[in-house]
């Protein structure tokens, strides 16, 4: 019975540190909500972030692209680094960045052909992803989104070579 317990506690280490961690970085405000969630809030992020990413990269496909993936790929990498397992998972994602390049709000929703596990939990993945991404995607004299679509593992192109 104890190596039963013992195996099994094994098992579920890697998941109680990640939901500590979940639940450590979800005490600050919450960033991440599903698209239809919070409707008001989501449309009057939409008017006050009306800079698109492409007009913030000059109209440059290819650095919009760019930074587009290399956010992707840091979600993808910060998952891992928790022992959540993203593959499969497609997502409809809009980010909203302040001046600075910070993440101000995700708001997203899985596509019908996503893999099929709880979202509840992606959510505060991505919350505690936001609270602690300190890359900054480009600082801006607005504030400025993009909603675009994500597929997990990341196979695009990132710029920096990663």
């Amino acid at each position: 019975m104890y190596k039963v317990f013992f195996l099994f506690s094994l098992f579920l280490t890697p998941w109680t540190s990640a939901i500590g961690q979940f639940n450590e970085l979800i005490q600050n405000r919450q960033v991440a909500y599903y698209i239809g969630e919070e409707e008001s809030k989501y449309e009057n992020l939409v008017k006050a972030y009306n800079t698109m990413l492409f007009a913030v990269c000059d109209a440059d496909m290819d650095k919009s692209y760019d930074l587009w993936i290399s956010l992707m790929k840091d979600i993808e990498v910060y998952a891992e680094s928790i022992h959540y397992d993203l593959k499969g998972v497609k997502l409809w994602m809009n980010v909203f960045w302040d001046e600075s390049g910070k993440i101000d709000y995700i708001f997203f929703y899985p596509k019908p052909n996503s893999k099929n596990l709880n979202y509840d939990v992606v959510k505060d993945m991505l919350n505690a992803f936001a609270h602690q991404y300190t890359k900054q995607s480009l600082p801006y004299k607005l504030k400025y989104s993009h909603y675009g679509s994500s597929s997990f593992p990341v196979f695009g192109r990132v710029a920096n070579g990663n």
